[in-house]
């Protein structure tokens, strides 16, 4: 589980544009590596739907601070 964390925050932190939250093309583009990554370490998929929101809402709350 520690491992998912770390690499989703690098994942989160390695494609956040400036205007990410703001673009629905990109925010489809960070959905689908938080999804990738999810799979690839086995992560049920009855919750990864629940899983993504919630990295893209906390991702939303530091992102400034990584972009700006």
């Amino acid at each position: 589980l520690k491992r998912i964390a770390q690499e989703l925050v690098e994942t989160v932190k390695r494609n956040a544009t400036i205007d990410w939250n703001l673009r629905e093309s990109a925010r489809a583009r960070m959905r689908v590596m938080v999804k990738r990554l999810l799979k690839k370490h086995g992560y049920p998929p009855d919750k990864t739907e629940h899983a993504t929101a919630l990295v893209l809402a906390q991702a939303e709350v530091v992102c400034e601070e990584w972009v700006g």
